[in-house]
C-alpha cells in the first residue's frame, strides 16, 4: 500500500502493526482541511493493506487532536475555504467502523471535538494520565453530531453523554476510565510500552478470529450510527451557518467569552 500522499497523518510499520500519527503539531494536532480529507480515506486504504494486522492511531507530539482548527473554521465561515463536509464526516466514522483489524488510540494530551470522537470510535483506548478528553461542539455553537452523540451513550450512558455533550466539560483520563469512556489510564512515561505490548499481544493472535470478533461487536454500533449519524451530521451542518457559530470563533481567537443570542 502507498501512503506517500498523506501530509497530515504518518505513517510507520512494524512487522504486521502500523501506526497512524495524526501531524499538525503546531496546533496540537487540530484538524484542519487538510487532515479532516486524509481521516475520510485513511482507513479504507489501512482496510486494503494486506501486509498489517494491528494500527495503533496517536498524535504526534504532546496532543493527540485539540479537535478542529478554529482558523478553517473561521475561513470556512467567511467563505473563503470549504469547511468540513458531511460525507467526509461519515466516511471517517464509517471508517473506523468498517475497518475489520483492531484500532489502539494511543491518547496524550488533549482528545478534544473531533480528535475526542476519533479516539473513542477505536477498539481499545489507552491514554497517558496527561490525557483529557472533551467533545465542546456546543461551545462554538454547532452540534456534536460528527459522533459524539453516537459513541458516548454506548460508552458511559444516556445521563452522563447528555451531560458532557451539553456542557462541553473535559474529563481527566482518570475520570474518563472511572465511567467507562476509555479502557486504560497509564503513567505517561510507560504509555508507548503498554502499547506496544498489547497490540504485539493481538498481532500474536488468530488474526481472522480477532478481526471478525470486531466486526461482529461493531455490527450493532454500525446499524447505530446509520440511524443516528445523517441526522446530527445535519443539524451540525445547519449550525455551522449560525450567527452563534461565528460569534464563538471570533471570540476564540478574540480570547473573550462569547455573547450568544439563539441566532
Amino acid at each position: 500500500m502507498d501512503y506517500s500522499d498523506y501530509e497530515r497523518i504518518k505513517i510507520s510499520r512494524d512487522r504486521r502493526i502500523l501506526t497512524l500519527t495524526l501531524s499538525n503539531p503546531a496546533k496540537l494536532n487540530a484538524v484542519d482541511g487538510r487532515m479532516h480529507h486524509e481521516l475520510s480515506q485513511i482507513f479504507y486504504d489501512v482496510q486494503d493493506d494486506a501486509e498489517i494486522d494491528i494500527v495503533i492511531l496517536t498524535g504526534e507530539g504532546r496532543a493527540f487532536s485539540a479537535g478542529g482548527d478554529i482558523e478553517w473554521m473561521r475561513r470556512s465561515a467567511e467563505g473563503l475555504e470549504p469547511g468540513p463536509g458531511p460525507i467526509e464526516g461519515k466516511k471517517i466514522i464509517f471508517g473506523l467502523l468498517d475497518l475489520e483489524k483492531p484500532v489502539i488510540a494511543k491518547v496524550r494530551g488533549p482528545a478534544i471535538g473531533l480528535g475526542c470522537t476519533i479516539a473513542l470510535f477505536c477498539d481499545v483506548i489507552f491514554a497517558s494520565d496527561t490525557a483529557r478528553f472533551a467533545d465542546p461542539h456546543v461551545k462554538v455553537g454547532v452540534v456534536a453530531g460528527d459522533g459524539g452523540a453516537v459513541i458516548w451513550p454506548q460508552l458511559v450512558g444516556y445521563a452522563r453523554a447528555k451531560e458532557y455533550l451539553m456542557t462541553g466539560d473535559p474529563l481527566t483520563a482518570s475520570e474518563a476510565e472511572r465511567i467507562g469512556l476509555i479502557n486504560h489510564v497509564v503513567p505517561d512515561a510507560e504509555l508507548d510500552a503498554r502499547v506496544q505490548t498489547f497490540a504485539q499481544k493481538l498481532a500474536n493472535g488468530a488474526p481472522q478470529a480477532i478481526k471478525y470478533t470486531k466486526v461482529s461487536v461493531n455490527l450493532a454500533l454500525k446499524a447505530l450510527a446509520h440511524t443516528v449519524l445523517d441526522a446530527s451530521i445535519a443539524y451540525e451542518m445547519v449550525t455551522f451557518t449560525t450567527k452563534d457559530h461565528r460569534e464563538a470563533v471570533a471570540a476564540f481567537l478574540e480570547k473573550r467569552n462569547p455573547n450568544f443570542t439563539g441566532t
